[in-house]
């Protein structure tokens, strides 16, 4: 079927359902997903996962990110993992992990496959993560700054881990302690690049706008000069450019693009423009690419490769670890217990990032097709109960409504 095409189908169906599962009262991000696995191979078989809709779906989670970050506040996320609440990150990542790997260990999978099924269910997506708190109108709530700081720290832990794997020379992973320590040195010296590039950038705009420059006359002479198309250009190379540089040292470049959109400070904006790029993107992730990615998870099911146990025990441990290691940090740093359930509900969502850990060791050969089916599973089913549940067992708690 031609691209075009099937991106039509796509999007009818995804915004057919998307609507369909509101009026009943769900985020319409459940029906997006229902509407990939009902045209995907599992059900009509209408249209199948390619390369062409697989960066289609990119450029998705691209704007996602973007619009998440330019409507959130840098010092927060980073005070929020520089601070106590890391500790609800390490917990939401260790604990999964753990109990992915004792997973594999039981039902006797070869280490780097156990590897591999821990790292997933350790995963919490970001740009689902941030999806769902829009959905619910909760980005500025005390469950949003835990669950964002997690997702980002989760997620790079898990590419941090994925890099050590992949930087080992040996086709069997049969490596020895030198191997692994230079792997490890290795990918732990591109994160601290990262991490000072945006730290340094982070502080050079704080730094020029305390001492009172006023940037934000930079993007408004220019479209002044090249009209307002140029800002939405300039937001656009800006986030991209740190995405290309997280995804030139091996990490995935939603974190670097997420970063970029987030450094991106509303006093850099006057307010007329800014309300005017926020109209501009939700225009086009809203109403267009956020539904295509949200149904190209559901692309990725293919039913004939699970076997029923394996996959009933994997989703168990997924969702029980996640919300237990979210609702542990929680009580830990002494949350309310509506937030502690609500922090380890959003962990429990895991979509693109998850899929993306489990590409790459499928392509690498480091996991078998059946591993790789059931991951694509898990990851599809936890993003679409997460909304779900919070929806059932937080919300009626919380004054903001849906």
């Amino acid at each position: 079927m031609p691209l075009m095409t099937s991106l039509l189908l796509l999007v009818i169906a995804a915004r057919l359902l998307g609507q369909l599962f509101q009026r009943i009262g769900q985020p319409a991000i459940v029906g997006e997903m229902l509407a990939g696995i009902l045209l995907g191979p599992s059900a009509f078989n209408f249209i199948e996962a390619n390369e062409s809709l697989s960066g289609i779906a990119d450029l998705a989670v691209f704007l996602i990110v973007l619009q998440a970050g330019l409507e959130m506040d840098f010092k927060s996320i980073m005070s929020a993992i520089f601070s106590r609440r890391i500790i609800v990150a390490i917990l939401g990542f260790f604990i999964p992990l753990i109990s992915g790997i004792l997973v594999g260990v039981l039902f006797e999978l070869e280490t780097t496959r156990a590897v591999f099924l821990g790292l997933c269910i350790s995963i919490t997506a970001l740009p689902v993560a941030i999806r769902i708190l829009q959905s619910f109108n909760m980005l500025e709530t005390e469950i949003a700054r835990y669950s964002v700081a997690t997702a980002i720290v989760n997620d790079i832990a898990a590419l941090l881990i994925l890099g050590v794997i992949l930087n080992l020379k040996a086709e069997e992973i049969s490596f020895t302690w030198a191997d692994l320590g230079i792997s490890i040195a290795f990918t732990i010296g591109k994160l601290i690049i990262l991490g000072a590039i945006i730290v340094s950038v982070g502080w050079l705009t704080q730094k020029l706008i305390h001492r009172g420059l006023h940037l934000e006359r930079i993007p408004d002479r220019l479209v002044n000069l090249l009209g307002s198309d140029a800002l939405f250009g300039i937001v656009i190379f800006f986030s991209l450019a740190f995405g290309v540089v997280s995804d030139m040292l091996g990490f995935h470049f939603i974190i670097g693009a997420f970063f970029g959109a987030l450094l991106l400070d509303k006093k850099l904006f006057l307010a007329s423009h800014y309300r005017e790029l926020e109209r501009t993107l939700g225009s086009i992730g809203n109403g267009f690419l956020a539904p295509v990615f949200f149904v190209y998870l559901g692309l990725e099911f293919a039913v004939q490769e699970l076997s029923p146990f394996f996959v009933s025990v994997v989703l168990l441990v997924s969702i029980v670890s996640k919300i237990y290691s979210g609702w542990f940090g929680g009580k830990l740093l002494k949350l309310n217990k509506i937030d502690c359930i609500g922090i380890g509900i959003i962990l429990n969502g895991r979509g693109v990032m998850e899929l993306v850990v489990a590409g790459i060791g499928y392509h690498k050969g480091l996991i078998d097709q059946a591993l790789f089916s059931t991951l694509v599973f898990m990851g599809i089913v936890t993003t679409m109960i997460t909304p779900i549940m919070f929806k059932r067992w937080v919300m009626p708690h919380k004054e903001t409504p849906i």
